[in-house]
């Protein structure tokens, strides 16, 4: 199965967690990193009072069933030690499983497409680079981006690779 899963944060070494998070995915069975965007650096949404964030998008390929990519990220995150306090605060890392190929998923553990993802500047863009095409699976995304406003996002001037 394919997956767009969305990365952040704004705590500690952000270039580190990223490219920690990304080995992380990449360790589990079955499961590879395939392309990733750039990393952009991004403003908070929601609670302004916290650090820029480091975000980007990437696309995975494995075995694991929704629920099951889904417990990934819980776990890789909760091995970051990540805290769930602020709602939108500061995180040291943050995996958010946005497409699952072109399923609809509404569970009381998940909800695929990601509910708030077409509001999300730091999402979109980073999606855009990966797949200009604006679509996922049938899921066209691209127009999204023309109705945010606000939500400053650049290029950041950092690169990690795929190991």
């Amino acid at each position: 199965m394919d997956y767009i899963l969305s990365l952040g944060t704004n705590i500690g070494d952000r270039k580190n967690n990223i490219e920690r998070a990304i080995e992380a995915i990449n360790s589990i069975p079955y499961t590879d990193v395939k392309r990733l965007s750039s990393i952009y650096e991004t403003e908070p949404v929601g609670y302004a009072k916290q650090d820029d964030f480091y975000n980007c998008v990437a696309y995975v390929s494995s075995r694991l069933e929704p629920n099951e990519m889904l417990g990934v990220c819980l776990g890789i995150e909760a091995g970051f030690g990540r805290e769930r306090g602020i709602k939108n605060g500061p995180r040291i890392l943050d995996i958010d499983l946005i497409f699952a190929e072109d399923l609809t998923i509404n569970s009381p553990n998940l909800i695929c497409p990601h509910p708030r993802y077409s509001e999300r500047r730091f999402v979109l863009e980073p999606l855009l680079e990966l797949l200009p095409s604006g679509e996922f699976y049938g899921i066209k995304f691209a127009d999204y981006i023309n109705d945010i406003e606000g939500q400053a996002v650049q290029i950041a001037d950092v690169s990690i690779k795929i190991k």
